[in-house]
């Protein structure tokens, strides 16, 4: 029997770690990707400790470690600057977007990511192993299911500015939150959830400031993924915001791809049927939990009434919260979920 071969649809974070995995249990790979390069902007992402094990099982742990800065424990605040909590961040580590996939395609070989170049399942139809790994609005997924990409009813707004902050962290108040992350570089990253930046005006600093420094403001509808019956349909399988694309409240986006990926290639080392089969049974359950996690969370930052009822409550939470900083926003789901 010849080398199996497998083609990855999109070469984004979670597909780019697929192949780098996939190539490790003996696959040969390509990727196709349909923009030209890899991207040279991009905000900060926080990288949990579980994630970071994903890296280290390909060997790539210490590159992406050392491509950002571990992030310093946040605040949670009320509009006015009072303190509601301490946000954990332990061993999270913050790196840019474009670092974490110079990290990853930098693991592979010349060639194997075709940018600049579509994919469909016709197209791939010869190949032993197909993953959709191109995101919310993903095409192999809508060739196989009948998932909705639903509004979340928020808009998200987010930039980089050159105001240095020692610590980040999230203000919320009635209507949104703002969230600022400090990168590597002395820059900042920041985001928010509102109907209008105007809500933003009289917060506490440096929100006023950042916002005033402010160029190139991103705004976007918050959306996400109803859940789907399964992430494997046939030799297909599904990842990243392909399989369950959330709202970005958890933070958990990028590492939830990271892991579907190396958990993927781990199940595909031999049987391909029976590892589809143990992939959709390892990482579908825990990523449409933290997707419904994500969800309920940026609906509690959204209210408007009982604001102060939701403010005791987060500060309760916060002090009982697990002390390891092992453990992000979903303390509740079981270690071994986190872990894949």
């Amino acid at each position: 029997m010849g080398q199996r071969r497998a083609a990855v649809i999109g070469g984004g974070v979670g597909g780019l770690t697929a192949a780098i995995g996939l190539r490790r249990s003996g696959w040969e790979v390509v990727v196709f990707e349909r923009s030209a390069a890899l991207p040279d902007v991009g905000t900060g992402l926080g990288i949990w400790p579980d994630a970071l094990r994903a890296l280290d099982r390909l060997g790539l742990g210490d590159a992406a470690r050392g491509a950002g800065r571990r992030q310093p424990d946040g605040t949670l605040r009320k509009p006015d600057g009072t303190v509601i909590g301490t946000i954990g961040a332990g061993s999270v580590h913050l790196l840019t977007r474009p670092a974490l996939l110079g990290v990853l395609a930098g693991a592979l070989p010349e060639g194997v990511v075709r940018f600049g170049t579509s994919a469909d399942l016709a197209q791939c139809a010869d190949y032993d192993l197909v993953v959709g790994a191109d995101g919310i609005h993903s095409a192999v997924r809508g060739e196989l299911f009948d998932a909705v990409v639903r509004p979340s009813g928020a808009i998200g707004w987010r930039g980089t500015v050159d105001v240095p902050v020692d610590a980040g962290g999230e203000t919320w108040g009635k209507g949104g939150k703002f969230g600022l992350t400090p990168q590597a570089d002395g820059r900042t990253n920041w985001y928010a959830m509102a109907e209008d930046l105007s809500l933003f005006a009289d917060w506490h600093d440096p929100i006023p400031r950042v916002l005033a420094s402010a160029t190139d403001v991103l705004r976007h509808e918050l959306l996400y993924l109803t859940p789907l019956p399964s992430y494997v349909s046939g030799r297909v399988a599904l990842l990243g915001d392909a399989a369950h694309a959330m709202t970005p409240d958890l933070g958990q986006g990028a590492c939830q791809a990271i892991i579907d990926g190396v958990v993927l290639a781990e199940c595909l080392a031999g049987d391909v049927d029976a590892g589809l089969r143990s992939y959709d049974g390892k990482r579908r359950r825990v990523t449409q939990r933290l997707a419904a996690r994500s969800l309920q969370l940026n609906r509690l930052a959204r209210m408007r009434r009982l604001t102060g009822v939701r403010d005791l409550g987060l500060r309760l939470a916060l002090r009982l919260r697990p002390k390891s900083p092992e453990v992000p926003w979903s303390a509740d789901l079981e270690p071994d979920e986190l872990a894949g």
